[in-house]
């Protein structure tokens, strides 16, 4: 069975959601491969060196090393362990996350052909960063979509007496999570009955601080949870009926996966890789980035018309079923070989 080490953010705090690397490697373990970690550092530098260090320490006992690969910071982390991967004629597979990685192609175009010419494969976990990649010189794209554990997530058809909105992800501006609280303070001025629920970290760039201000402001009630372990945000979903995401950027984000899972019609953004996630009006609502109006007429559309809402959290249920580790496996089994 082949050993892997793994690169990412392996952070545990209070300021991040659970990372691609928490979820896929103890997958990977359960499967019979034994994987070894970096970085677990919180300071930025000292993780970098950890990485460095670990592809050194595990260069003769793994097989592979698997990296995950943002546009921002750790960018920079996937290019310095990447080149010495190359240097240790380790092969290495970048794992593609974020929306904002086409722009980085163009803003560092030489740097990313380092890292992408001479990797082993690519793995996208969404049609929208493969069509991305899928350029001459770079590595072969492999789509394997994040996946979860289907069985977790108790799908039932949700009733509309009033419009309980649930929004899940980390406070940070790129997710733009005033905007909720705008299209509540709009409901409510509809006159609808309506309520907000917000869970997730505090990443430390004001935007919390900056909803919490705004609810204040508006002079509308919004729960704030903080961050949830997974099975109390599983279980806070049952009492909600309309999940809403209001990225500015975006590529395949675990939540919306996991609220069409649960049968939380979802309305999002049309940014980034959600039109390829979402089919508008099949799976789910698409709307223009930072418009209240149009979040606001999405979502009454999906209340006055239930028989349709639940069509289409039948049919989002359908295809996430795909996502199922079960399914998904068999992929990473193909390319790990």
């Amino acid at each position: 069975m082949t050993n892997v080490l793994y690169i990412g953010n392996h952070l545990k705090t209070q300021q991040t959601n659970i990372s691609a690397i928490s979820v896929l490697g103890p997958l990977l373990e359960t499967a019979g491969y034994t994987v070894f970690y970096a970085s677990s550092k919180p300071n930025k530098l000292l993780r970098m060196w950890a990485m460095l260090y670990s592809v050194c320490r595990y260069a003769k006992g793994v097989d592979v090393v698997l990296i995950d690969t943002y546009s921002t910071t750790n960018f920079y982390y996937a290019l310095l362990v990447s080149q010495l991967c190359r240097l240790l004629r380790l092969p290495y597979i970048p794992i593609l996350h974020g929306g904002e990685l086409p722009k980085r192609l163009e803003r560092s175009p030489l740097r990313s052909r380092l890292i992408f010419k001479h990797a082993q494969r690519l793995v996208s976990p969404s049609k929208y960063l493969e069509e991305a990649f899928d350029k001459p010189g770079y590595a072969p794209v492999v789509f394997i979509p994040n996946s979860l554990s289907i069985d977790q997530y108790r799908y039932e058809r949700k009733t509309y007496r009033s419009i309980r909105l649930l929004w899940v992800r980390s406070f940070s501006n790129i997710y733009n999570p005033s905007l909720a609280v705008r299209v509540l303070k709009r409901l409510q001025d509809a006159g609808y009955a309506c309520e907000l629920c917000m869970v997730g970290p505090d990443t430390g760039d004001g935007s919390l601080q900056a909803a919490q201000q705004l609810a204040a402001d508006l002079a509308v009630s919004v729960r704030f949870t903080g961050k949830l372990p997974k099975a109390d945000w599983l279980a806070l979903a049952h009492d909600y009926n309309v999940f809403i995401n209001t990225t500015h950027f975006d590529n395949m984000p675990v939540s919306v996966i996991e609220a069409m899972a649960l049968g939380l019609p979802v309305v999002s953004t049309d940014v980034g890789g959600l039109p390829y996630l979402i089919t508008h009006e099949e799976t789910g609502l698409l709307v223009g980035p930072d418009d209240a109006d149009a979040f606001e007429t999405a979502i009454v559309q999906l209340v006055s018309d239930t028989n349709a809402t639940g069509a289409m959290t039948e049919r989002a249920r359908a295809m996430v079923e795909g996502f199922d580790w079960e399914v998904v496996k068999e992929k990473w089994f193909a390319i790990l070989r």
